[in-house]
């Protein structure tokens, strides 16, 4: 059997960067070959892998990024085991790099297919090694849950604790503007739970109208007063119901997200908001 140097381990563990004890034992096992064992390590993190896949993944972060120029924004959620983990630097990177490579590259629809990209700031590594390679120092499952990429006007918003992340599309011949981002925290905090009215229950809206134009036509106005008023009552019940577009924007409640956006020369399209593990 082959010697076993410190100096041996020592580049072992720079190349992986994995715990001494695992680089040293799987040198020994490979009989010296440092080859067969970064095989060795590889197929161990496997089987860590293997023994979590029933624990719990209800931790993590959600990363969202924006090209430069506002034309393409990206979303992705990452899960892991507890929460520590979800602040240690390696976590971070990969899911910063996944983000990274979703905006910038050819895009992909699922996590699969993005993982079998390349890493950003590594070239020669596939983001699935790098998954694989977090997962070996870390010795937690993880999990890319979720991934997004949508085309512009789009701004984008990851709340600070990296568990709510939110893209929110305009329509408009403005492809970045500060609103964008605006509107995206705006969606973070409020919530709304719809774009348009369009997208409410027909039947519930046609009921709510019928109320109000009853209820302003017992007052004994004409009929051309009574429509506005109603209108007016009916733009206070979309933003009451969660409509994006009628609510008071958050960060001027002087104008509603619809008026904000016009400012821009921008129209509310459509978002997503992500809650971790949801």
């Amino acid at each position: 059997m082959a010697a076993i140097t410190a100096q041996a381990v020592k580049e072992l563990r720079d190349l992986t960067d994995l715990p001494m004890m695992d680089v040293k034992k799987a040198l020994v096992d490979a009989d010296g070959d440092q080859a067969r064992a970064i095989e060795l390590l590889k197929e161990r993190n496997k089987k860590v892998m293997l023994k979590r896949l029933e624990n719990a993944t209800s931790e993590g972060l959600m990363r969202v990024a924006v090209s430069d120029d506002g034309s393409v924004g990206a979303m992705v959620e990452v899960q892991c085991e507890s929460a520590p983990v979800a602040k240690a630097d390696d976590f971070i990177f990969l899911t910063d790099q996944l983000v990274k490579q979703l905006v910038n590259g050819p895009g992909a629809s699922t996590p699969e297919e993005l993982l079998a990209q390349g890493v950003p700031d590594r070239p020669g590594q596939k983001l699935g090694e790098l998954l694989e390679e977090v997962i070996g120092k870390i010795r937690e499952k993880m999990v890319v849950a979720r991934v997004l990429r949508v085309e512009g006007p789009v701004g984008g918003y990851a709340h600070h604790d990296g568990k709510t992340g939110v893209l929110f599309r305009a329509s408009g011949e403005k492809k970045a503007a500060p609103v964008l981002k605006d509107v995206a925290m705006h969606i973070a905090a409020l919530k709304p739970q719809v774009s348009h009215p369009e997208e409410l229950q027909a039947d519930q809206v046609a009921a709510e109208k019928a109320r109000l134009t009853a209820e302003a036509a017992s007052s004994g106005k004409p009929a051309n007063i009574v429509e506005k008023i109603v209108d007016g009552r009916m733009k206070t019940y979309y933003a009451e119901n969660g409509v994006l577009a009628f609510q008071l924007f958050a960060k001027d409640d002087s104008k509603t997200v619809s008026q904000a956006l016009a400012e821009s020369g921008l129209k509310v399209a459509g978002f997503t908001r992500w809650i971790l593990g949801n």
